[in-house]
């Protein structure tokens, strides 16, 4: 792997662990503990540490992480901005925390997950996924919903909502849905959510297996076997 494109794709990665690290400060800096109920404070703090270990190993020819970890936290990073988009409702400017004019709700809402994209498409190596993957991947939602309800259960008032309602969303709050849509809910965003795991693995099959990066990276794998076979 050539040194430019070691140090390209480790200043994205870096990058990337920024803008997550910065989005979530209400967490880490503000000590708003009750923010990483959230699912976006989640996954931009798995993305972070994720694209900081595999920045490290890029730039030193290390060990990067497995690939069903790297899946997992692009799919849900990806999730993550879709449902921002299209689920949520808009961030007030007004009650906005803003970090260097930029609203840390865009951070991890809109950059953190298209540059996971950007990464995923063009500095990971393609071919990887198995399709069992994709169904595996599934596992983090009902992890993140059985965290939310055990802790709205023992603890009903502890926020991040409105009047201390332990609910951080609207389509997960038990109280104002009842079983019966709560678990309509989970099946609907389940079944859109393996549709997306399995896209994502699709689109892994039809790249390219070498990249700009894992390009590189193959052939100066095959550079060092020529030369021990030559001596």
């Amino acid at each position: 792997m050539t040194l430019p494109t070691r140090i390209i794709a480790s200043l994205w990665r870096f990058i990337l662990a920024g803008f997550s690290i910065a989005g979530t400060l209400e967490f880490w800096w503000m000590h708003n503990t009750t923010k990483l109920v959230y699912f976006t404070f989640q996954t931009n703090l798995l993305l972070a540490f994720i694209m900081i270990w595999a920045g490290c190993a890029t730039l030193l020819d290390g060990i990067q992480p497995p690939a069903w970890l790297k899946g997992l936290v692009t799919l849900n990073i990806i999730i993550t901005g879709l449902v921002a988009w299209l689920v949520l409702p808009p961030t007030d400017p007004n009650t906005a925390v803003f970090l260097f004019g930029m609203m840390t709700a865009t951070m991890v809402h809109v950059i953190s997950p298209i540059m996971a994209t950007v990464d995923f498409i063009l500095f990971d190596e393609h071919r990887r996924f198995p399709w069992h993957y994709a169904l595996s991947w599934l596992i983090y939602f009902p992890v993140y919903l059985i965290f939310v309800l055990v802790r709205a259960h023992i603890a009903p008032h502890s926020g991040p909502g409105n009047g201390g309602n332990p609910y951080p969303y609207g389509f997960i709050d038990l109280q104002a849905l009842g079983w019966t849509q709560l678990g309509i809910n989970i099946v609907v965003y389940l079944a859109i959510f393996a549709l997306l795991a399995g896209l994502l693995v699709g689109i892994d099959h039809i790249l390219p297996q070498a990249t700009p990066l894992t390009a590189t990276a193959r052939l100066g794998k095959l550079n060092k076997r020529t030369s021990s076979k030559n001596r």
